[in-house]
């Protein structure tokens, strides 16, 4: 099974190789756990921003991983501004890399 982390990398990796701009904002621990700096409407915002010559979010899981209410309601309002965002598991790869080859906005 892929952890979450793996996956991350992977990604990330991938899209860098093929000339994306990757923006993750990582976690830090505190003396209250891990905790990712974050205000205003920040609870649920995907895990990945990525820019070439469109921009995309991915929030990112493993297969048994669950989308939050709060990251739902991210996705949903990123698609209703026009803006491509996926959920991405191990098993889209191939979903993961047409989307990324693509030089043009594809539809989710």
């Amino acid at each position: 099974m892929t952890l979450e982390k793996d996956w991350q990398r992977d990604v990330i990796r991938l899209a860098q190789t093929l000339g994306w701009r990757v923006a993750h904002f990582r976690p830090a621990h505190t003396s209250k756990g891990w905790r990712t700096a974050v205000a205003a409407d920040g609870a649920g915002f995907p895990d990945l921003c990525l820019v070439r010559d469109r921009v995309i979010f991915a929030e990112l899981k493993t297969e048994k991983g669950r989308v939050t209410e709060e990251q739902q309601e991210w996705i949903a309002a990123l698609e209703v501004a026009g803006v491509e965002s996926y959920v991405w598991r191990p098993t889209d790869l191939d979903d993961v890399m047409a989307v990324l080859l693509h030089r043009e906005r594809r539809v989710a």
